[in-house]
């Protein structure tokens, strides 16, 4: 054998070698791989990190990292970590749909919370369900959410329980007769919301003198705002967002209408203020959260928060983010496992969650009951409790 063939030979050899080598560690990686899973238990956050309802989805991303970090301090649960897998989609529906698919399928999370918007859980709510996976929403309050199936769930007070108890408090104790409704048309939130509105007033000595429409991403208000100021409402209901909302009002005061807006979560926002200026001075917002009158638990999350995030204040999505976790770990302890077809059943048992956000109660269509009911209204440039409306938990 010549010297140039045994070296190609001995060439050969230490490639094939290389080769089987190479094989085998590849062949050992997914192996491995289950090990790591298997000591995780991945949670998705699904909400908007950037666009028009960041203002949203950053708060409920907190709220969920900070319930992750005191359970993995605790020693997670059932010995495991919790992981919060996070994505932005921007609130937009198309890409809403995209996040949970990815989540789902590349991520391989066993839970879902969000997203804190009414249209976006309505996309991403039959997507969980066909693939057996849990979605809380943690915000979303219009109908159409649960319906689509076991796996689906919320915890956030819904607008169909606020809705009467704050007409109630309207009537009998801001004496308020005539109110003007104004409607997103192009906002699912917006739109299921007006229509508790009006379902709600039904009987309660409210006359609904104005019922306009706007869609979100308009600027000139000024049209409805005339019609408005003729019918002369005690208070002007808008079921939509912060940004809308807050131009609604400064056209408003520029027209010398008096009443002051009342809506929902979706005016419970910092840009509200800032956009509104003194124009939204006295609106109110409809919430399941305040951080005035706090309960032990919410005095203890307030706490931990201020710490955490430079002494401010938590908000109502940072709050129900927080329990959305929190809830899942309760619903996975109690069924002692983290498969999702296991513990859904115990999510859907859950009585009486003492939460940061208030005490929670899923009733037998997996809807939530929630109390108290806070009604804060801008004064002075913040949001400040106006009254707080207990809510029947039976």
């Amino acid at each position: 054998m010549s010297f140039k063939k045994s070296t190609v030979l001995l060439l050969s050899a230490v490639l094939a070698l290389s080769v089987t080598a190479g094989c085998k560690k590849k062949e050992g990686a997914p192996a491995d791989a289950p090990k790591a899973a298997a000591d995780t238990i991945k949670i998705g956050f699904l909400g908007a990190l950037t666009g028009d309802v960041a203002m949203f989805g950053k708060p409920t991303l907190e709220g969920m990292k900070m319930a992750a970090e005191e359970l993995n301090a605790a020693g997670g649960v059932l010995g495991k970590k919790i992981e919060i897998v996070e994505a932005d989609n921007r609130g937009d529906k198309q890409e809403g749909a995209s996040v949970t698919q990815k989540l789902i399928s590349r991520d391989n999370v066993i839970a879902i919370v969000g997203d804190p918007t009414t249209g976006i859980t309505k996309v991403a709510a039959p997507i969980a369900q066909k693939a057996q996976v849990v979605l809380l929403s943690a915000g979303a309050t219009g109908p159409g959410v649960v319906e689509n199936g076991d796996f689906i769930f919320r915890n956030t007070l819904l607008d169909s329980v606020a809705i009467p108890a704050c007409i109630d408090f309207f009537a009998n104790d801001l004496k308020y007769k005539k109110v003007a409704i104004i409607t997103s048309d192009n906002n699912d939130y917006s739109v299921g919301f007006s229509q508790t509105f009006r379902d709600a007033a039904k009987g309660k000595g409210i006359t609904i003198v104005a019922d306009e429409k706007i869609k979100d991403g308009d600027k000139d208000f000024s049209g409805q705002v005339t019609n408005i100021k003729a019918k002369k409402p005690d208070v002007i209901f808008f079921s939509g967002y912060y940004t809308e909302g807050a131009l609604i009002m400064k056209e408003a005061r520029k027209q010398g209408v008096k009443a002051n807006m009342f809506g929902g979560d979706g005016l419970f926002s910092p840009e509200f203020i800032k956009l509104g200026g003194s124009a939204v001075e006295g609106s109110m917002s409809a919430l399941g959260f305040s951080p005035e009158q706090a309960s032990p638990e919410t005095a203890k999350f307030i706490e931990s928060f201020k710490k955490k995030f430079a002494d401010q204040l938590p908000g109502l999505f940072d709050a129900q983010g927080y329990d959305g976790v929190m809830m899942i770990a309760d619903a996975i302890k109690r069924a002692n496992s983290a498969d999702p077809k296991v513990f859904k059943a115990a999510v859907a048992q859950t009585k009486n969650f003492k939460g940061v956000s208030g005490t929670i109660t899923i009733r037998d269509n997996r809807e939530p009951i929630k109390s108290p009911l806070c009604l804060l209204a801008v004064k002075d440039g913040k949001f400040a409790l106006k009254a707080k409306v207990p809510v029947k938990m039976d």
